[in-house]
């Protein structure tokens, strides 16, 4: 799955250019957005995920919207079908952004989130189902992006990719072009050479598609 947030992380590089004449030279300033899609028909779950599916007494999609460290970023955008997502959403601060046809695929809300942050120098696409991603994880993730920033760059665990995933705006392109459901990972395959995965724990990395992943993961 490929359900994701938008958030902007803004990024001044500084670095020393010229030691003995003690030059600092700027780089520009870089702006990070960070896109949560909840816009998915969840047809292996049965239902609603983000929204039936209880975790710690709340539901799915609540960890995902909390998982935001928010005093990292300038924007957040959720896009969603669901009225209750978006009232969700705003409660906490966040943008909004209706999806008008699911039934175009994950595809769509990467489109849609992708042209509405345009403007930004990077977006994080980060999947809003996976209960056990900690805001400290983002925000680390974050860090680590702002000094690969021309990379694309992904939390993993043991060398194995997942999400959120951050992609410099030079792949912005690609992105939109996407089309029926596929998500970023297509993209991905394309530019293995400009991955870069950031360690996580594995736990925090495991997504919830269907009933019985949401069982495992409550006993573990």
């Amino acid at each position: 799955m490929f359900f994701c947030l938008l958030c902007s992380f803004s990024f001044a590089i500084v670095e020393k250019t010229n030691a003995q004449e003690g030059m600092i030279t700027v780089r520009e300033k870089l702006t990070v957005g960070c896109l949560l899609m909840a816009a998915g028909n969840a047809e292996r779950f049965g239902e609603n995920k983000l929204l039936c599916a209880a975790w710690d007494g709340r539901s799915l999609i609540e960890p995902a919207l909390d998982a935001i460290p928010r005093e990292c970023f300038a924007r957040v955008l959720v896009v969603t079908q669901y009225p209750e997502i978006t009232a969700l959403a705003k409660e906490r601060g966040f943008e909004t952004l209706q999806n008008e046809h699911p039934e175009r695929g994950q595809s769509g809300t990467i489109r849609l989130g992708t042209r509405a942050l345009s403007d930004c120098g990077a977006i994080c696409f980060m999947v809003a189902d996976q209960p056990l991603l900690r805001r400290e994880t983002l925000t680390r993730e974050g860090d680590f992006f702002s000094s690969h920033r021309e990379h694309i760059v992904a939390l993993g665990h043991n060398g194995v990719r997942g999400n959120p995933c951050l992609f410099p705006a030079r792949f912005f392109s690609e992105l939109l072009s996407l089309s029926g459901d596929v998500g970023g990972s297509a993209v991905i395959r394309r530019h293995t050479d400009d991955l870069l995965l950031y360690e996580a724990n594995g736990c925090e990395l495991r997504d919830v598609d269907t009933k019985a992943a949401l069982a495992d993961l409550t006993r573990a």
